[in-house]
């Protein structure tokens, strides 16, 4: 994902700029029988601080530094995308950091790890029984064969959370339109049909990052089984020229055409698509379960919820992002004490109430809601074999790919079987299987 990450887990530059350089120093004695006593625990994460995730590391911070009173914490927050576009060369010099969280997939921390870039972490989840605590489905993610392909071999990551994507849809648009909830293709496209009627642009999209290319992807899975899914994210193999990828291409060309996707929407960022249904300016938003709590939290003018993809049994989604440790870090122990922290029952029910998906909370504590309908939609899923990662996940570099090709179909500069066939080139020189 992306959050992709996956996904996610965007905020706007501003907070980044606020917050990259901010030092939150631990109190305390510093006396040498303190546990750590003079070391310094660098962490980076790209959680807004207003998010599920970005108050469960917050707390989980204020608990380390409990817990290691002589150690100092040194959190620089970073961008999605930073990160997503620097860690290769951040990582192979000494300026990284003891501990960070990254994009899963194999274009990512399997190439990372592939590289010698991450610390191999088996040994130490055993020992902790983190592999004891974190479902399979979600796991899957964590772990990387030597060809740096997802699913089997070492553990080079941790996910402490779930997420997957939805639509999230405005109550009171909905409500003052005669659109009921659509629960099959049909319906979904009639309810955008009577929006457009009415002059909004009933979906919220961003075409500059990972919005858009989620739209496709989603798309093409409505179409598709878990073979195909396989196929082309562990395997090596898709045909895009098949049904299920030119259904796709097709279907959100035409959306585009028709009004229900801006033209206008090829340059605009996922953190501002986000935005412009917070505003209200969408009737829908399909993204992931990353934008729920802030949702919770900042939108006050109008009522929401969300509903999965209408006739769909699959939707992008897995294990959330990972924390990894860099093959150079300076304080690996304190690191995989951090991450035993985000793992507690308080930092995980936490991570629930706010609007996450935990993997370890006590679901008697999850009190919201909204946030029990959150983690019901995850369970559904993951229970019918239905999450299908991300897009971007089985090649290296396939991310801007994905994104440059997919902006062609909303400026129209090209034709879907020309977008696609791009894609195949890109996909066979590049995948991640040998």
């Amino acid at each position: 994902m992306l959050k992709a990450r996956r996904g996610a887990r965007l905020w706007a530059a501003a907070l980044v700029g606020a917050l990259s350089l901010s030092t939150l120093a631990a109190c305390g004695d510093d006396g040498s029988d303190a546990k750590g006593a003079g070391d310094t625990l660098r962490l980076w994460h790209y959680e807004a601080p207003e998010s599920a995730m970005g108050k469960a590391w917050n707390e989980a911070i204020a608990e380390f530094k409990k817990q290691h009173p002589g150690v100092k914490v040194e959190f620089e927050a970073k961008g999605f995308e930073q990160i997503q576009k620097t860690a290769p060369q951040v990582l192979n010099s000494d300026k990284a950091p003891d501990l960070l969280e990254y994009n899963k997939g194999n274009a990512t921390t399997g190439q990372l790890s592939k590289q010698g870039l991450l610390t191999d972490m088996t040994e130490e989840v055993k020992k902790r029984g983190w592999d004891k605590a974190i479902p399979p489905s979600v796991a899957i993610t964590s772990q990387y064969d030597q060809k740096g392909v997802m699913g089997s071999g070492a553990w080079y990551g941790v996910p402490n959370y779930a997420e997957y994507t939805m639509v999230y849809y405005n109550k009171d648009l909905f409500a003052e339109h005669g659109v009921q909830v659509p629960t099959t293709v049909a319906e979904l496209e009639q309810a955008l049909a009577t929006f457009k009627s009415a002059g909004l642009t009933p979906f919220a999209n961003g075409g500059a990052e990972y919005i858009a290319q989620q739209y496709v992807y989603q798309l093409a899975l409505s179409q598709a089984d878990r073979s195909w899914v396989d196929s082309f994210q562990m395997k090596g193999k898709t045909d895009f020229s098949d049904a299920a990828w030119t259904y796709a291409a097709q279907t959100f060309a035409d959306w585009v055409a028709k009004g229900y996707i801006a033209k206008n929407s090829s340059g605009v960022k996922a953190e501002d698509a986000g935005v412009s249904f917070m505003q209200g300016k969408h009737p829908m938003f399909f993204s992931g379960s990353w934008w729920f709590g802030r949702f919770g939290t900042e939108i006050k003018k109008f009522d929401w919820d969300t509903f999965l993809w209408p006739e769909s049994k699959l939707s992008l989604g897995s294990g959330g992002n990972l924390w990894v440790v860099p093959e150079g870090a300076e304080n690996k122990e304190l690191a995989y004490d951090f991450i035993d922290i985000t793992m507690q029952k308080q930092i995980q029910n936490t991570l629930g109430n706010a609007g996450g998906v935990p993997v370890a909370a006590d679901a008697a504590s999850i009190t919201d809601e909204r946030a029990k309908k959150l983690i019901q939609q995850y369970d559904t899923l993951a229970g019918n074999d239905g999450l299908a990662f991300y897009p971007d996940w089985p090649a290296n570099g396939f991310y801007d790919t994905l994104a440059s090709e997919v902006q062609k179909l909303i400026t129209q500069s090209a034709e879907p079987a020309d977008v696609l066939k791009s894609l195949q080139d890109e996909y066979d020189e590049n995948v991640l299987n040998e």
